[in-house]
């Protein structure tokens, strides 16, 4: 991704996850998808996922053809590789199957002219170590497991995110801080919200997305506004006081407040979720801060001139605009997620393959009829609308 958006996006693109349980679980996934969806409304996307519990690359691999590739994606990642080193010590055997089968499914990509990006698995959480296995050694497997990965990425013209060595360094920022209270992985590797948010964060940053939502820039002296991504409008300056409208380009993230333990190991979403707004000039103080006629905040004006950023509110009416998108994606993804497992899953006995290709075609259509509906409401749903913005000093 570029600064001015996703590398090479184009209007209708369709992207398609391919994992194990962890994506399966629809967390990174959705933030993925939540974040896309908000910082390019006009992007037209369709989202599906074909994460299956338990899975490897061999399975993966077998099943690219008829569950990826034959969904016709325009872009997919690849983030298989939590199972396939089985919880132990490095296996060079085994590593030789899975090198072999993540270059067999980066060679199917390429061969259809699919775009992809090639993403380590999370680390584990080597503070926890479930009955199966002892995560202190099963880290460091990871790290000798996913090596050959940015390797293969290069050789056949995919992207890679080094998502091990971000979560990695970050669980182990937590360990030194003794920020026992900061729970990424329920259980070791299974995302939390916070470790949905950890990886998404490695993820999309590690592709370069923008950081960028809007910015404001008023100079309460000189009494001008300038926009960057949005549009400033009857900008009033008085003693102690500001007032103005901002039309912006996209919507924030809905930062969640099960998210908040984990935002300073994700930067504060400082390089992912910038919505901000600078006041220059302003008199000394503390200044209430209120979007819609809804109190956010207060900043100083020291602050205020070096600039804050409105994205990590948890509450307001333009967090609550987001979050109506958050929920209308996950409403939609139950039907992605019950069509993948019914109906994409469903293997025809041969007995009725004519009869039941027939049927199972006239189902996949009706239910991807439906989930198109839902996503066209998603959108309208993430149009920004105009925000009254106040700042007022506090006496």
């Amino acid at each position: 991704m570029s600064s001015a958006g996703p590398r090479g996006r184009r209007p209708g693109d369709e992207f398609l996850g391919s994992d194990h349980s962890i994506t399966e679980q629809y967390q990174y996934s959705t933030y993925l998808e939540l974040y896309l969806t908000t910082r390019f409304p006009d992007w037209d996307l369709v989202f599906l996922n074909a994460g299956i519990g338990g899975d490897t690359a061999n399975g993966g691999a077998g099943r690219f053809a008829s569950h990826v590739l034959a969904e016709k994606p325009t872009a997919v990642t690849i983030n298989f590789g939590m199972n396939d080193a089985g919880y132990q010590k490095f296996n060079p055997a085994t590593n030789k199957v899975y090198v072999e089968k993540t270059a067999a499914m980066l060679q199917a990509a390429k061969a259809a002219g699919v775009r992809v990006a090639l993403v380590s698995p999370n680390a584990v959480d080597r503070r926890k170590s479930p009955g199966f296995s002892d995560f202190k050694v099963y880290v460091e497997t990871q790290k000798q497991f996913y090596a050959p990965l940015q390797g293969l990425a290069g050789q056949h013209g995919a992207r890679f995110v080094d998502q091990y060595a971000v979560t990695r360094a970050a669980v182990e920022k937590m360990e030194a801080d003794k920020a026992d209270t900061v729970v990424p992985y329920y259980d070791g590797f299974h995302t939390s919200p916070p470790g949905g948010l950890l990886m998404a964060h490695a993820i999309l940053t590690g592709l370069g997305a923008p950081a960028k939502v809007s910015d404001v820039l008023i100079d309460a002296r000189a009494k001008t506004a300038r926009g960057d991504r949005c549009r400033v409008e009857d900008l009033n300056v008085t003693e102690g006081a500001i007032s103005f409208t901002r039309l912006d380009e996209a919507l924030p993230l809905p930062v969640q407040k099960d998210w908040v333990s984990i935002l300073p190991y994700v930067n504060n979403l400082a390089d992912l979720n910038w919505y901000g707004l600078a006041v220059g000039g302003l008199p000394a103080g503390t200044y209430e801060v209120s979007l819609d006629g809804a109190a956010v905040m207060k900043a100083t004006a020291e602050d205020l001139a070096k600039g804050i950023n409105l994205g990590n509110l948890t509450t307001g009416p333009v967090h609550a605009r987001a979050q109506k998108v958050f929920e209308a994606i996950q409403a939609k993804n139950q039907l992605v997620h019950r069509r993948f497992r019914d109906v994409v899953m469903f293997n025809v006995p041969a007995w009725m393959a004519e009869e039941g290709g027939k049927l199972r075609a006239a189902e996949l259509a009706k239910r991807t009829e439906a989930i198109n509906a839902r996503q066209a409401d998603v959108y309208k749903l993430a149009r920004p609308e105009k925000v009254k913005v106040e700042l007022k000093l506090q006496k």
